[in-house]
């Protein structure tokens, strides 16, 4: 029997861009530093463990992004990545180790070894997928004992470092934790050795439990130990009805030309996870119900994880209360917009987990709900 893990919920900031719709500018919301403040602000105050910043050509820079938003959070973690064959490691070990202290201590770390050949080779990467992953190798080899204070010699078939050290340590022992998704077996095989958090993009539950157990099979080979995360959106509301119109809505202005132009830069890339995510869909707005609650229309234009939890809030919690039973302690969400759905995730679904198995802890800031009635009479708690 798989022993549940204390669970963990992260939101995600969308320095990609953001709306109310998919595929247009209609409901598109401008990405300034205000609004992704008022996101941070938010998903701290809601009670959320962290929140991903995502990484590439198409994002704004996660590390700059981070540290403009420390200063208005108090316990909200950072998801930042580190890409391997886009930075040297001892670079990047004293980019965390300075943004862990300037934290005290709120930096996760998303190594992100990259899986479009076109982008990589804008980024002057010209390596085939299997000699990506040895850099990753390398590259965690390198950066995880400057992380422990040890000095470097280092000799690899793509990386070498002499006398390499991190003058100031970071503020977390041994350094932030370290998370990694990849579905081919050479990313399997790394993150049963040198990862702390395996993720996975939400696949229906065979799928996932499949991956996980040969993650946890290469892992006890090599003496290690994986906890494991999912990266799912969410659209929740009070009645299932309400949230599949809801997801509805989200790509009624995507036409079969959008998706077309989508599907074919997802083509070109070598990630084994996005292949998996396209074959949930097929390229098409028809059955994107692909399990029960799991929809998948958000990766007909979507690269990365292209699939949601859309129901009541009932129906969601139980979703993520059977990929827990499978193992999964960290679930990484998002929403459409994100301001809003961050709400609507806190105040629907996260009540439902606040028990003795899930140690998801309600805002610490809450003394009142809902408006005063009448001038003198609180509102009475809904049944």
């Amino acid at each position: 029997m798989t022993i549940q893990q204390k669970l963990q919920l992260f939101w995600f900031l969308p320095t990609q861009g953001e709306g109310r719709y998919l595929g247009t500018q209609k409901g598109g919301r401008a990405v300034t530093l205000q609004y992704l403040q008022q996101i941070a602000i938010a998903a701290d105050s809601l009670g959320f463990h962290g929140v991903l910043i995502p990484t590439g050509k198409s994002c704004e820079d996660p590390w700059i992004t981070a540290a403009s938003l420390l200063s208005v959070t108090q316990k909200l973690r950072f998801l930042v990545a580190v890409r391997p064959g886009l930075q040297s490691p001892t670079l990047a070990a004293r980019m965390t180790s300075t943004l862990d202290r300037l934290s005290d201590g709120r930096v996760l770390i998303n190594v992100v070894t990259g899986g479009d050949p076109v982008e990589n080779r804008g980024d002057g990467i010209f390596l085939n997928h299997s000699d990506r992953y040895k850099v990753t190798k390398e590259f965690l080899d390198i950066y995880r004992r400057l992380m422990r204070g040890e000095a470097v010699d280092y000799q690899g078939e793509h990386i070498q470092v002499e006398d390499a050290s991190l003058l100031f340590p970071p503020a977390q022992p041994y350094g932030p934790p370290l998370y990694f998704g990849g579905s081919s077996p050479e990313a399997m095989e790394i993150a049963a050795e040198q990862i702390d958090t395996y993720l996975t993009w939400g696949e229906p539950l065979a799928e996932v439990s499949e991956k996980i157990n040969a993650v946890k099979r290469h892992a006890q080979a090599k003496g290690n130990y994986v906890e494991f995360g999912i990266r799912l959106h969410v659209i929740v509301r009070e009645t299932e009805q309400e949230a599949i119109d809801a997801a509805n809505r989200l790509i009624s202005h995507i036409d079969d030309e959008t998706i077309a132009k989508a599907q074919s830069v997802f083509s070109r890339m070598d990630s084994a996870g996005q292949k998996r995510m396209q074959s949930l869909h097929s390229g098409s707005k028809d059955n994107l119900f692909i399990a029960p609650n799991l929809w998948a229309g958000i990766g007909l234009v979507r690269s990365g994880a292209g699939t949601a939890l859309v129901g009541d809030p009932q129906q969601v919690a139980a979703r993520i209360r059977e990929y827990q039973s499978l193992g999964i302690s960290k679930f990484i969400f998002s929403g459409y917009p994100h301001l809003d759905e961050a709400h609507q995730f806190a105040e629907l679904v996260m009540p439902l987990l606040v028990d003795k198995e899930a140690a998801v802890s309600p805002p610490q800031h809450v003394r009142s709900l809902g408006e005063t009635i009448g001038i003198h009479m609180r509102p009475k708690q809904a049944v």
